[in-house]
């Protein structure tokens, strides 16, 4: 079906807006683009009203026992650190041969994680929109991990060949989830022992599974565990917290690994089990930091109960039976 003209004239002038942003942002030190993001999320609060209701509402959801106030306040962290994480994303130029500094491994998380992929199974890297995730891909990739994520395209093709090319220039690659070879690549990538990053924390309309997430039954992509299953490959949940809350404090990564059954019983419920434990992962760096996680996302919106809930891709079911 053809894009309407008045469609298509929006998506073009709202594609060049954000390219010229980015490009005049990149032109910005770190912390005075920090600064600048601190002032448009002010306004972004100020006027995005719709946005700031769904992530009150939200919020609601998850922390009924902070009060109203409380909760505003997370919100407001909400803004800012998404704005920040912008900005950190536009100025990676200029501080890109630093980034080791300013985003660190907890643990010797950066360890742990080539000697997962030392078995020769490659690696289910599961993670989240916690902390500043696209930072997350590059550092890891940084640290020598060969590493390719899912993700989905948006509406604007240009946008999608732009994030594409950044993370390209890190090393990560990008398969996007609608693209019909992504089947292929999925498995290329797990032959190759490279590791496939993939978000679990967005309400999506792919092959899922209901999991507890703050308490209430959230329908979470089950592509992770059926590939674990079918691969033998180890899974991690790796997430991203900020050091501090002063601008340029830099983040940390904490990698956990999640152990499962590689030959169960009843496979379904191994892959919900499995689902649930990296769900519970996840909510707990939620829990450390509530301000860095997307709470205007409507988390909780598809409900238990009949009638179809998923696209074809990614194909975990077929993958895992391939």
């Amino acid at each position: 079906m053809a894009v309407p003209l008045r469609k298509r004239v929006k998506r073009a002038v709202r594609s060049w807006l954000v390219r010229a942003a980015i490009r005049l942002v990149g032109l910005l030190p770190l912390r005075p683009a920090l600064s600048l993001g601190s002032a448009i999320a002010a306004v972004g609060w100020a006027f995005a009203g719709e946005t700031r209701r769904r992530a009150l509402a939200s919020l609601a959801v998850a922390f009924p026992e902070l009060s109203e106030e409380e909760r505003r306040g997370i919100a407001r962290r909400c803004f800012r650190h998404l704005a920040w994480g912008a900005m950190e994303v536009a100025t990676v130029p200029s501080y890109d041969r630093d980034l080791e500094q300013y985003v660190t491994f907890a643990d010797e998380g950066d360890q742990r994680l080539r000697d997962l992929l030392a078995r020769g199974k490659g690696l289910v890297f599961v993670t989240g929109h916690v902390g500043n995730w696209e930072l997350l891909a590059r550092r890891v990739s940084r640290a020598g991990i060969d590493n390719a994520i899912i993700a989905k395209a948006g509406d604007d093709p240009t946008m999608n060949a732009l994030a594409s090319r950044f993370r390209a220039e890190a090393g990560v690659t990008t398969l996007w989830r609608e693209d019909p070879a992504t089947g292929r690549a999925i498995i290329r990538t797990f032959r190759d022992g490279k590791a496939l990053g993939i978000l679990i924390d967005q309400d999506t309309k792919v092959q899922g599974v209901f999991v507890p997430f703050f308490g209430r039954l959230a329908y979470t992509p089950r592509a992770p565990a059926d590939l674990a299953l079918r691969f033998g490959a180890p899974v991690i949940v790796c997430t991203c917290r900020r050091r501090g809350d002063r601008p340029g404090d830099g983040h940390v990564l904490e990698v956990v690994e999640v152990p499962y059954d590689p030959a169960p019983a009843d496979r379904e419920a191994e892959v919900v089990r499995l689902m649930t434990a990296c769900s519970a992962q996840l909510e707990a760096a939620v829990r450390r930091s509530p301000s860095e996680w997307v709470w205007m996302h409507e988390r909780w919106k598809t409900r238990p109960g009949p009638g179809p809930k998923a696209n074809a891709m990614p194909k975990s079911r077929e993958v895992s039976r391939s």
